[in-house]
């Protein structure tokens, strides 16, 4: 049996070594009976047992090198990502409104979400926000949530009653432990600054902020609620690598749609998912075309209905919701 495999694994390397120690008294016990036949009951006894401590030890390292592939594939971090889009103000107040969802869902499921920058408007919601969110399967059960929203209701400040359309976008990017992106340092552009908002007097005296351009790419990210610069430079370089990796996996499923129609897949920042309809109290997903009502419990985090109907479209289970 190829052992290599288990050693080069951080997560079973210790159980490798043991498998190997038994594979030396394995062979000694062997050895003995050949020099002593008198001793073959006894240690044919001992090879037994040898054999049934091996084979554990090789299931054990099976169901965690299972659980690695697993976790390749749907990761348990990710960086969410809200934009305010069409309709001025109230588009930021709407995208708030999401990021404020996901958090609470995150939060009901034990997940940890930590906040990485944020761009307020005018009336205090968000132009654009990022978190980071970690916690078991939270890709594979928020990765359907890629897209722009659309929200139509009777804002506060209209006074006439008229119904307001806005729209902000959501993107949802697996943060993975293997990437086979590769960044070349010239191609980056790395400006610091002062952090914004609260966090005592050294986030607005210390320029702790960091902003990376990828050049070839265009791709501009920034981390900010970090205390130090390098902190949130080390932020910073996981978006643009989450960022760099989605953008090559979509290019590669883009190549094998034909084979996807049946699945809605990861949807595009730009492609419209859902129309979340105020007055009606409904929730539209124009995917798969269903509804759902009492918009103020799902926008309050409970969106477990939508979760699991994306899942059940796709043909997959909503896994166990418990945290790492």
């Amino acid at each position: 049996m190829d052992i290599d495999k288990y050693l080069q694994n951080n997560k079973t390397s210790y159980l490798a070594e043991s498998y190997k120690k038994l594979e030396k008294e394995e062979l000694t016990t062997r050895e003995m009976i050949e020099s002593d036949p008198s001793l073959s009951d006894l240690a044919q006894s001992e090879l037994k047992e040898l054999e049934i401590q091996k084979e554990v030890l090789l299931k054990q390292m099976e169901e965690i090198l299972s659980e690695d592939e697993k976790e390749e594939e749907f990761p348990n971090e990710i960086i969410l990502e809200v934009r305010a889009g069409a309709g001025g103000e109230e588009a930021s107040l709407f995208a708030e409104e999401l990021a404020n969802m996901y958090s609470r869902y995150a939060e009901n499921h034990g997940w940890s979400v930590q906040p990485l920058d944020e761009s307020r408007s005018a009336v205090g919601g968000y132009k654009e926000a990022s978190f980071e969110i970690r916690g078991k399967n939270v890709y594979k059960n928020l990765r359907f949530e890629t897209g722009v929203h659309r929200i139509q209701r009777v804002p506060a400040t209209e006074k006439i009653g008229r119904v307001h359309t806005s729209t902000a976008s959501v993107a949802i990017l697996p943060v993975r432990k293997k990437t086979n992106v590769v960044i070349n340092p010239a191609d980056l552009e790395i400006e610091t600054s002062r952090s914004g908002g609260a966090g005592g007097q050294n986030v607005n005296k210390v320029e702790t902020a960091v902003r990376i351009i990828h050049k070839p790419t265009g791709i501009d990210v920034r981390s900010t609620a970090q205390r130090s610069q390098l902190k949130n430079r080390e932020k910073a370089m996981s978006i643009l690598i989450a960022k760099l990796q989605a953008k090559k996996d979509e290019e590669e499923d883009s190549k094998h749609s034909a084979n996807r129609k049946s699945q809605i897949g990861t949807a595009d920042r730009s492609e419209k998912i859902r129309t979340y309809n105020i007055l009606q109290d409904r929730i539209t997903d124009h995917r798969i075309k269903k509804s759902w009502h009492n918009i103020e419990k799902i926008l309050a985090g409970e969106i477990e209905p939508i979760v699991e109907a994306m899942a059940d479209y796709n043909g997959q289970e909503v896994e166990g919701n418990d945290s790492e």
